[in-house]
């Protein structure tokens, strides 16, 4: 029998045609949410295939394809299509220029600043290669194309939006994420994978006035900068300094003349845990914290704390880590790490298992160019390189979509009976996973 990498070698399509592909979504991102022209070029993409039964429209621009391949396992591979309000400042020919307008309707540049077009275009290349290697595999393969993952909402969306009631319950998930490592490096951990991410609106009401006479007023931006300061001691006093957690306010709008006290002050803030019982205590702290500034202020008003988007905390389950841990170092060789930092951000990729109780694990690869990458660190800079999220985030394209490509294939034929000593094996002889799950 052929190895998982033989197969690989054998099967998997050339890239140039990627690459055209990866262009394509890069320069066309959309917004979470409004993802409808990316999933119609994914269905377009997939229909080329010939192969899979594919259902769009799954909460919201969500979409799923099915290749029934005889009988054996099933396995979800997921990939997020959207993008971000950020303005592109790589310089790359084919950089995007677009705009759209976000979910407070205002118009926005929009970029793929998180490797999302990386994450699609590898899933797209991951389905050609196992269409042409369908007789090295027995199983059912379903591809998940996911919107909305920045705003914590795709997941919940197609779970509720009847997921699972249109593609068969998968026996395992596996999504991946491109970062800024050095490209060709993948990996794995066993656990908590990525923290949980709570965010909110703060509005802090105040008393307008002349800035001639702050007495006659109530001043909501210093209330808001007290505010702010104060939440800061939560990670740095009150926070285990072997734990994790951040707390950051991200954005903070209150007037707009130089010779007026404002009459409110909004705020953005985001928080990360690493534990829940962390976050809790987070939680509970931000919440006292702005009440007792508002109180230390001498404010009547009591400010509203409003709860926007929610990340879960993300774990991989053990049993299905240990079966990649095994096809991932027999293909990566030296470039995997069974025990990669663990994703400080966070994902909203495990409610596809947790909804329905199966097990699931998440890898991460990186898309830094390794002339960049090695110049950098040989010269301590590498904190200086730009990460996810950032105006000039771009991922070596050609690094990165093999590695992602051939990640979702390893994970396929990890457990669809792909490979000398792999497949059904991997799963402890066919048995189920639900015992060694972290919900």
């Amino acid at each position: 029998m052929l190895s998982i990498s033989d197969i690989i070698k054998s099967h998997r399509p050339d890239l140039g045609p990627y690459e055209d592909i990866y262009k394509h979504f890069h320069a066309n991102p959309e917004l979470s949410y409004q993802e409808e022209e990316t999933a119609a070029k994914i269905v377009g993409y997939l229909e080329k295939l010939n192969t899979f039964e594919i259902h769009a429209g799954i909460g919201g621009h969500g979409l799923a394809a099915i290749l029934k391949n005889g009988p054996g396992k099933t396995i979800l591979l997921r990939a997020d299509i959207d993008g971000l309000p950020v303005e592109e400042k790589t310089g790359l020919p084919y950089a995007s220029k677009k705009r759209m307008k976000d979910v407070d309707g205002v118009e926005k540049p929009t970029m793929h600043a998180c490797g999302h077009d990386v994450h699609i275009t590898g899933l797209l290349m991951a389905a050609e290669t196992l269409v042409k290697a369908k007789e090295q595999w027995k199983g059912t393969l379903i591809l998940c194309f996911q919107p909305a993952e920045e705003r914590a909402g795709g997941a919940i969306a197609m779970v509720k939006g009847g997921l699972y009631d249109r593609v068969p319950k998968p026996d395992v998930v596996v999504g991946g994420h491109v970062m800024p490592f050095r490209a060709g490096v993948i990996g794995t951990k066993t656990g908590l994978i990525a923290s949980s991410a709570d965010s909110f609106k703060l509005h802090i009401k105040g008393r307008q006035a002349h800035a001639s006479m702050p007495h006659k007023g109530l001043d909501p931006i210093v209330q808001a900068a007290s505010t702010i300061l104060r939440l800061q001691t939560i990670v740095s006093r009150e926070v285990d300094p072997s734990d994790f957690a951040v707390v950051t306010v991200s954005a903070i709008n209150a007037g707009d003349a130089e010779n007026i006290i404002p009459q409110e002050a909004d705020l953005k803030l985001n928080v990360r845990t690493g534990v829940p019982e962390t976050r809790e205590h987070v939680l509970g702290s931000i919440k006292r914290i702005v009440e007792a500034e508002a109180v230390a202020s001498g404010s009547p008003f009591k400010p509203t704390l409003t709860p926007t988007t929610n990340f879960p905390f993300l774990y991989n389950d053990g049993n299905v880590t240990a079966a990649l841990e095994s096809t991932f170092a027999a293909h990566f060789g030296t470039d995997y790490n069974s025990n990669i930092p663990r994703l400080s951000g966070s994902e909203d990729f495990g409610i596809l298992a947790t909804s329905i109780n199966k097990p699931s694990c998440f890898f991460l690869y990186g898309g830094w160019d390794t002339d960049t990458y090695d110049k950098a660190e040989k010269e301590g800079r590498l904190k200086e390189l730009p990460v996810n999220h950032s105006p000039f985030f771009i991922p070596d394209m050609r690094r990165s979509l093999v590695t992602g490509a051939e990640a979702y294939v390893v994970a396929a034929l990890t457990f669809l009976g792909g490979g000398e000593g792999e497949g059904d094996g991997a799963l402890g002889g066919g048995g189920s996973f639900e015992g060694d799950h972290v919900a």
